[in-house]
């Protein structure tokens, strides 16, 4: 049975009842911010660093938690959205463009997007909402006009999940970006935690996707015994080449959360995305509002997390799931 992601919903009955209270275009507009107010949509920037399942999910969720929120897109808000197409240089140009164009509110979609529209917005003290940044605090989001939702990752549960399916497992190897902040820090957490678990961790660092099969190819032939991948973009961009790879030298990858296994992951202990920006549209919709501002907001954390296994997968590899992980694990594949 699935587990249940537990939300701010305290505030989001509160703007949904705020939303039902009003009727008709103009006394929603009323509620909405001075721009809405004033006849005019908020005009929302939606920067997403590149286009892969799970960031389209936040992106996703985020407009569905805008829209619960009892905001209706046309009337109080519009949104430009961008995609960076995982160019850093292309991330910062578009957020500058969001800047001069005048936009109201700009939201990032991954941790480098949020960084670049937080350094084009805070000579504007224009409002950031960021999506799926594991440590805001690394990234240097954690204070100012800005607020969103944490995807940090259970890494715990994932090492136990490992340890579950793979008994006698000894090495984990992990792709990262070496100059991610994110990605770094959950390194750094492997690493403190894996011997609790019986493990060690061989990371092997990249800086661009072109270098992701080469670094799969090194930890294949250091023989470690399964792969945990991140959410780190440039990986999880060309994750099916990487799968390739390790299907060929028969050894598991588990991912991060559920597009990942449906792809070919073995299984995960991950966050839901399409949750992840509801949250995320529930907050930024405060701010629309004018009922509190970005530093008004503390960034939020999702603290649960499903168990997603994909069958399949796990046959080829020759995994059995235990029994109490198969009775509340959610089956994840492209057929299911």
């Amino acid at each position: 049975m699935k587990k249940v992601l537990t939300f701010a919903l305290a505030a989001a009955m509160t703007l949904s009842l705020a939303a039902c209270g009003n009727t008709g275009a103009s006394s929603s507009a009323s509620t909405s911010s001075a721009a809405s107010s004033a006849g005019k949509p908020y005009k929302i920037g939606l920067l997403q660093y590149g286009q892969h399942a799970s960031l389209d999910n936040c992106r996703e969720g985020f407009l569905q938690g805008l829209e619960e929120a009892g905001l209706v897109e046309g009337t109080d808000y519009v949104v430009d959205y961008q995609n960076a197409g995982f160019d850093d240089a292309m991330d910062t140009q578009i957020a500058g463009k969001f800047s001069s164009d005048g936009v109201d509110m700009m939201v990032g979609v991954a941790t480098p997007s949020a960084v670049a529209c937080y350094n084009a917005a805070e000579e504007k003290d224009i409002p950031v909402v960021y999506v799926a940044v594991s440590d805001p605090a690394a990234a240097g989001l954690d204070s100012g006009n800005i607020t969103g939702t944490s995807d940090a990752l259970p890494v715990d549960a994932q090492l136990q999940l490992i340890r579950a399916m793979q008994p006698q497992a000894k090495t984990i190897g992990i792709l990262y970006t070496t100059s991610e902040p994110n990605s770094v820090s959950t390194i750094a957490a492997y690493k403190e935690k894996a011997g609790n678990y019986g493990f060690t961790i061989d990371a092997v660092g990249v800086t661009t996707p072109a270098e992701v099969p080469q670094g799969a190819d090194t930890l294949i032939s250091h023989k470690v015994d399964c792969f945990s991948n991140l959410t780190d973009n440039n990986v999880v961009g060309v994750l099916s080449s990487v799968l390739e790879k390790t299907n060929e030298a028969g050894i598991p990858v588990y991912g991060s959360e559920i597009e990942q296994v449906k792809i070919g992951c073995v299984a995960a202990a991950g966050i839901d995305y399409v949750q992840l920006g509801k949250q995320t549209g529930t907050m930024a919709a405060k701010v629309i509002r004018g009922e509190a501002t970005c530093d008004q907001i503390p960034f939020e954390t999702i603290d649960s997390y499903s168990t997603y296994i994909n069958s399949d997968a796990l046959d080829a590899m020759g995994i059995t799931v235990p029994a109490d992980i198969a009775a509340n694990a959610v089956e994840a594949n492209q057929a299911a």
